[in-house]
């Protein structure tokens, strides 16, 4: 499992762009996570996928909400990661009206949350091999604080955590 001080795998995730500029175009464009991440300090954070009633309800409303504070210390971007293809992360990030504020990445194939060692097995609920709930500080592409949620709990993936640990 990736812990503090390692550097972010290699691997592109996915982004649904709604409009069309700066050399992007509409629909899914690759992220190159080493590319996104260096220079800059991103509150990443991950669920096991799109529109499941927790993480609408609390997780991203959550980092929609901190944005401000988060921006306010010292983060750059704001990026969501779930084991969903780009076209069902921007249908969420529409419905869930994250803006500019949170980038909904999609990690279709679930090869970024293998790398990093944090995934769930839900193939016993018919959803597969999904990404663990759990939230970091990555600062130049490499990770500065890690919080990997427990079965069923919702205690450290929060905005809070992630925005106490960036202002500390």
């Amino acid at each position: 499992m990736i812990k503090v001080g390692d550097t972010l795998p290699a691997a592109t995730l996915m982004e649904y762009v709604e409009v069309e500029g700066n050399g992007c175009s509409i629909g899914p464009n690759p992220v190159d996570v080493a590319k996104a991440t260096a220079g800059k300090t991103i509150a990443l954070f991950a669920l096991p996928g799109a529109f499941t009633p927790t993480c609408s309800a609390k997780h991203v409303p959550g980092y929609v909400e901190n944005h401000d504070a988060l921006k306010a210390a010292g983060v750059d971007e704001i990026w969501c990661v779930s084991v969903n293809d780009a076209f069902v992360m921007g249908a969420w990030a529409r419905e869930q009206k994250t803006g500019a504020k949170v980038r909904m990445l999609g990690d279709g194939s679930g090869d970024f949350s293998k790398a990093t060692g944090l995934t769930l097995d839900l193939t016993s609920r018919g959803m597969g091999l999904r990404s663990n709930r759990y939230s970091m500080l990555v600062k130049d592409g490499k990770v500065a604080t890690l919080n990997v949620e427990g079965p069923g709990k919702f205690e450290v993936s929060d905005a809070g955590t992630l925005l106490a640990q960036a202002k500390g």
